[in-house]
């Protein structure tokens, strides 16, 4: 079964610039766009028509309108709309689990904006078992230009980030884009090492050609699947995030993974994927785990 784009909106300038990703995306990967729009029934105070039917309508009309101005652009384009009522975490991540993707307006620097206030959005990108796009208000086409990389992270061993390289090189191969593999590695204390890893590193010939070698272990069965996308693997001393973080200027798009962890207080994203969310101005693709 072949699934949509879904583009989650709430009327924010943020939101409409994730809606225009994910059709132009759409339009490349030759998918179907939805918009959808989550709400909950609110009594406002001094307004004559507050009730239920009243509000669906604003919001009805709302997405339509949002609809109707991307199959202005985008007329081939096959759009549906939906605007469920009800918790916006659990409407948002049911509507990823059936979708490619799920795209999300993000102000960076800061909490995701709209519905996704304070800790909701980092529920729905823990929750969610699709990739979940976020992208800021501001984000243009010409950012999408050639030469611009889809730069992802890679670490552990070819399974652990499977998931993050098979997202990098579907986009960059609908782009014609180069792939930046990047591996961030720091030195281990001592008394980490064991006889088996000191073996290992002994034959790689050190700790910088281990690290190379493991990303090229990484990498291989997507150059073979992928033989015309560009790659340049990228290995550097320092924390993921940071590395990740230097190479941003040149990224149309930057593909993370994700690590969620349950906490007294709702779900929460790893360190990486958080820094990377809110310091980098391109959009983040961030993808869970298998």
């Amino acid at each position: 079964m072949t699934r949509p784009i879904t583009a989650g909106v709430d009327g924010s300038q943020e939101s409409l610039a994730g809606l225009a990703w994910a059709a132009r995306e759409a339009v490349r990967r030759g998918l179907a766009l939805r918009v959808v729009q989550a709400w909950r029934y609110e009594p406002q105070e001094g307004v004559d028509a507050g009730d239920r039917d009243t509000q669906a309508r604003w919001v009805h009309d709302a997405v339509t309108e949002a609809a109707r101005t991307v199959t202005g652009l985008h007329p081939g384009l096959e759009v549906s709309t939906g605007t469920p009522e009800g918790d916006t975490v659990g409407t948002l991540v049911d509507a990823a689990a059936g979708s490619e993707m799920l795209v999300l307006g993000s102000r960076g620097h800061g909490a995701v904006v709209g519905f996704l206030l304070g800790s909701v959005g980092q529920q729905v990108i823990a929750e969610a078992a699709r990739p979940v796009v976020l992208v800021r208000a501001g984000d243009e086409p010409a950012a999408e230009a050639a030469g611009r990389e889809i730069v992802v992270g890679q670490h552990g061993g070819p399974e652990d980030s499977a998931g993050a390289l098979r997202f990098a090189f579907e986009t960059a191969a609908a782009r014609g884009a180069t792939v930046r593999a990047v591996r961030a590695w720091t030195l281990p204390p001592v008394f980490a090492y064991s006889p088996g890893s000191l073996r290992l590193l002994d034959e790689a010939g050190g700790l910088e050609p281990y690290e190379k070698k493991a990303l090229a272990e990484a990498l291989r069965p997507w150059r073979e699947r992928f033989p015309d996308v560009p790659v340049v693997e990228h290995v550097e001393i320092g924390s993921a995030g940071q590395v990740l973080l230097s190479v941003a200027g040149r990224a149309q798009l930057m593909v993370v993974g994700r690590r969620a962890r349950r906490t007294a207080v709702g779900a929460r994203i790893g360190s990486v994927a958080h820094g990377v969310l809110h310091h980098a101005r391109c959009p983040v693709a961030v993808i869970p785990p298998k």
